[in-house]
This record gives C-alpha cells, structure tokens and sequence, in this order.
C-alpha cells in the first residue's frame, strides 16, 4: 500500500508538469513561430520478484516474471517543429521560412541566437533588427534614401533609391539548420539557443539544399491547435484524477489496516 501511494504520486506530478506544457501552449497560441511541445513519459524503476526465465522447479522455468513497477516521470518536453501557418503582412521587414531553418539574432555580448520569429524592422542607423532592437544577422543596413526593399527567396536585401534605374544589393540574409533541431534550448523572446545535442550551425543560403526559402510580407504562427490541445488537457486531467483515485484507495485500505485490533 506505501508503494501504491509513492507510485501514484508519481503520476500525479507527471501529469502535473503535462499540464504546464499544454498551459504553456495554449498561452503562446499567437506567439510567432512558436513551436508546440509534448511532453514524453519513461517508467520508473522496477522490483523484480520473480525473473523470467528463473528455474520453477528441477525440470521447469518460469516462463512469465513478477516485476512491480513504480510509478512514471517525464522523460522530455519535444519541441514540435511542425511549421505555422502563414500570415500576410505585407510589411518589406516581416520575413517567414518556407521550410526549415532559423534567422540568426546577435546579442549584445556578440553571442548569436536563433529564431522562426521574423517579424523585423530598422533601428535609427537603418539596421534590420527584431523587436527588442537586436540585430539580424550578419547586419544589414538600409541607406536612408531607400524609397522600395525587396527580400528575394535566397535572402537577397535589394533597394530601390530615387532617380536609381536598378536595384542596389546591401547583403543577405542567411538562414541556419541543425542536424538535431529539437535539442535546441529555448530562451524565451523567441529564441533558441544552440547546445551539444542539437549540433553545431549550419549556415545555408535560403532555398538551397535543407533550408527554406524566405518570404516577405509574412510572419509565421504558432503550430499550436487549441482544439489538439484542449483534447490533451482533457486526457491529463483524467490521468491525474485517476491517480488522485488510487492514492485515495491505497489510503483506505491503509486505514483499515490501521483500523484492525
């Protein structure tokens, strides 16, 4: 009955951190290129009372062991890299990736972050920037007499200035893939940062190869389903309930134990 009660405890606190996941999706519904997460479950350890396969008898064996578990816990939270549905903008600074890959984000410290979120614009001096003002990598610039921008599908930043027959190219914007996107670690602000697990930047021109094309005057959105997860949510709900059952029963019964004279 004290295994009963420690394994749904277990339960209980695993589904409790499901249900944070699923709060934390639901809650970034509209963030921009929010990737969903899904939280993975592993068995716990277990007391093997009989091994399979164990001599039964002179001549036999068993042919089906006894092992009691103890309980479950969370084995990862998956960042689904599905992507988002795209949003028209029409704004020449709102990029979105058709396909995979990531923009880069300079930091302060000169630390590169990565991002789906491509919703720019320009600082004072004219420099492509996200929203809190950090640079686009490399560090483009746009001269302030530009009248027109365009953003080819291979990341190509080309102006327009007045009384300039052809367009002016002023860099490119790159796009990077990891071999194990999922094993990147999420900051918050939209970026992720790059680990051992995920591997090492691959820097890529868009459109070629692994990497998507970029598409101007769109954003990308969240890949949360508020339906997916109002069905999960449901199902962690019930899970915890039945665990919050068992702990009740384990309880009674060590109640009647306690109870006897």
């Amino acid at each position: 009955m004290l295994r009963a009660l420690n394994t749904a405890a277990t339960g209980m606190a695993a589904q409790d951190a499901n249900v944070s996941t699923i709060a934390n999706n639901i809650a970034n519904v509209n963030t921009n290129g929010f990737k969903r997460g899904r939280t993975e479950f592993e068995d716990l350890l277990y007391q093997t009372v009989k091994e399979a396969g164990a001599r039964s008898s002179a001549d036999s064996n068993y042919n089906v062991g006894t092992q009691i578990g103890s309980g479950a816990k969370v084995a990862a939270t998956r960042k689904i890299n599905i992507q988002g549905s795209p949003i028209q903008t029409n704004n020449p600074f709102d990029l979105m990736i058709n396909g995979e890959g990531y923009f880069a984000i300079i930091e302060a410290n000169n630390e590169v972050k990565y991002t789906r979120d491509g919703s720019f614009n320009v600082d004072n001096t004219g420099t492509i920037v996200n929203r809190n003002g950090k640079k686009v990598f490399p560090g483009v610039t746009i001269p302030p007499n530009t009248l027109s921008v365009n953003i080819s599908e291979d990341g190509k930043v080309d102006i327009y200035t007045r009384g300039q027959i052809g367009p002016q190219n002023v860099g490119t914007i790159p796009v990077f893939n990891f071999i194990n996107p999922a094993g990147l670690r999420s900051e918050g602000g939209n970026l992720y940062g790059q680990t051992a697990a995920s591997g090492e930047a691959v820097q890529g021109i868009a459109g070629q190869e692994n990497v998507g094309k970029i598409q101007q005057g769109a954003l990308e959105s969240s890949n949360v389903s508020v339906m997916n997860e109002m069905t999960d949510l449901i199902k962690a709900q019930r899970a915890y309930e039945m665990n919050a059952k068992v702990l009740g029963v384990a309880d009674n019964m060590l109640q009647n134990v306690n109870n006897i004279k």
